[in-house]
């Protein structure tokens, strides 16, 4: 559990660059020599979420003569932050709180999954497919995390209204931080429930739906590496025995809820492309169905559109 007290918060803490030089060895020495080269780009980043040095003095070091450096945080705090890195294998975001994804920086807390650059294409697709005259009215974002989808589909498209749901409202909490941070409550309307349980109102009238669902088969998740097995909300992962649970739900409940000509777009893990097609061509609700790549030309996306 990733501690921070009231205190800490809102102390003002300072110390001089020598003795950070002194606490950056220390750091050093905590990352395991197989993750050095990946583990100092951490320690910069770290460093840079709790102080008011730039990159270049991270790299130069040219803070050592300083007398006083300003922290965010008391030393020893950043010392047990650091140690869980490695310790207990504590995602880097969840440590310093934030994430950045596409264009946004995002609050981020071990109640919401690490948006990922996959979601990013997500959105590049959907920019693809739907044509101008379908980039407005409501859309949804089914399991919407820390908002990511939502708040990235709102910034792309001036016109939507887009309703972000999930079941956890830990989630949801998140998720409002991040949408009035960047100031689109007005258009971003937040639904705690299941799936589409709390926008049954909108049934006949959503112009599209965009969802990065939990894929990942039950059985495997006890196989993931340890940032994301222990760390990352299980009801953001867990997939159900073939990891399509959720899937199969989105595609058989979404045509209710589309307007004619209407899209659903849903993200997968890879070698889930062809039986998630069969699952949405089954219907027959649909007029379209393709599997997109990611950059690494693995079937990654569902791209749906109704009769």
């Amino acid at each position: 559990m990733i501690r921070v007290s009231s205190e800490n918060k809102s102390q003002s803490c300072s110390i001089s660059g020598e003795h950070l030089w002194e606490w950056w060895q220390w750091a050093c020495q905590c990352i395991p020599e197989t993750e050095k080269a990946a583990g100092r780009a951490e320690l910069k980043t770290f460093l840079l979420a709790f102080s008011e040095l730039t990159p270049l003095d991270l790299t130069l070091h040219s803070y050592r003569s300083q007398p006083s450096l300003p922290l965010r945080l008391p030393l020893a705090e950043l010392s047990y932050r650091w140690q869980q890195r490695w310790q207990q294998r504590v995602p880097l975001q969840y440590l310093v709180g934030r994430a950045y994804w596409r264009d946004l920086e995002l609050t981020v807390t071990p109640s919401v999954l690490i948006p990922r650059p996959e979601t990013e294409e997500l959105l590049e697709w959907v920019d693809r497919w739907v044509p101008v005259h379908q980039q407005q009215g409501h859309w949804l974002d089914l399991g919407t995390g820390s908002g990511a989808i939502a708040l990235g589909l709102a910034r792309l498209w001036p016109q939507v209204q887009l309703h972000a749901v999930d079941r956890s409202a830990a989630a949801l909490a998140v998720a409002k931080i991040n949408i009035q941070r960047y100031r689109l409550g007005d258009r971003i309307h937040c639904h705690q429930g299941s799936w589409f349980e709390p926008i049954a109102p909108l049934k006949g009238q959503v112009q599209g739906i965009v969802s990065n669902p939990p894929y990942i088969p039950s059985a495997m998740i006890a196989r993931l590496q340890p940032e994301v097995q222990y760390h990352e909300p299980h009801l953001a992962l867990d997939g159900g025995s073939d990891g399509l649970a959720a899937v199969r739900l989105l595609v058989q409940a979404a045509p209710a809820y589309l307007l004619p000509q209407g899209w659903l777009f849903i993200e997968l893990m890879a070698g889930q492309g062809k039986s998630a097609r069969a699952i949405a061509t089954a219907t027959g609700a649909y007029q379209q169905v393709h599997i997109c790549p990611d950059i690494n030309r693995v079937d990654r996306f569902l791209v749906a559109q109704c009769h």
